[in-house]
């Protein structure tokens, strides 16, 4: 009698063959859903150059400057405004008015030329985000930004990935916040779960907060 036309061995190759041939797909997929999650596409916590050094945890943390008083129009237009030279020197006419680090300031003002900040948080063109409609519902500065009072330089602390959006848009009891509180970078919620959650229902009604979920809220 013959023997096999092929060597047992094979059967294992051939059972490795098709598992590699099912793996290699899945691990493809899941590498790529895992890279566009990562910091190099959302960009979280990478450092961007600005043309001016300016240190937030000395404005926004030592000297508890209001998120507002340079971002004027965040609770009245889509966009939170970026500070003036004449908003910088109302302050730095004064102070610190010699210093070398604010040469680019003091041409820029006497130029009455805008300061050529570069964008961090920067959404796509095809996402319409409207900064007043949060603040007034209640969404704080940090609850998107993060803890700006500490840090030297501006990142994004957030993904700002459409997922992220819609998790809160589907439960945005626990980011609200009182509207005293909007700007403020050291409020927490009540430790006890419960009354964070009374308070959270509390101030959805309050607020009159009505999440949108469909398409055409983001995508205009």
């Amino acid at each position: 009698m013959s023997g096999p036309l092929f060597p047992r061995w094979t059967n294992t190759v051939s059972r490795l063959s098709a598992a590699a041939l099912l793996a290699v797909p899945a691990i493809g997929i899941g590498g790529l859903m895992a890279y566009v999650r990562s910091p190099y596409v959302t960009n979280q916590q990478m450092p961007v150059e600005q043309p001016i050094e300016f240190d937030h945890r000395h404005h926004a943390g030592d000297e508890k400057i209001d998120c507002q008083y340079c971002h004027w129009s965040v609770d009245k237009a889509p966009s939170a405004g970026i500070p003036s030279t004449t908003v910088c020197m109302s302050c730095h006419a004064q102070v610190w008015n010699k210093s070398p680090y604010l040469t680019e300031v003091r041409k820029a003002f006497f130029a009455d030329m805008p300061i050529q900040w570069v964008r961090v948080h920067n959404l796509p063109d095809f996402v319409y985000f409207n900064h007043s409609i949060h603040v007034n519902k209640g969404v704080g500065c940090a609850t998107c930004h993060g803890r700006v009072d500490q840090m030297a330089a501006i990142e994004q602390a957030a993904p700002l990935t459409m997922a992220w959006c819609l998790e809160c848009h589907r439960n945005p009891e626990p980011n609200l916040r009182p509207a005293e509180f909007i700007t403020s970078m050291t409020w927490t919620p009540p430790k006890d779960k419960a009354e964070a959650a009374a308070l959270g229902k509390k101030l959805k009604e309050e607020y009159d907060v009505h999440s949108r979920e469909s398409c055409s809220t983001c995508h205009r």
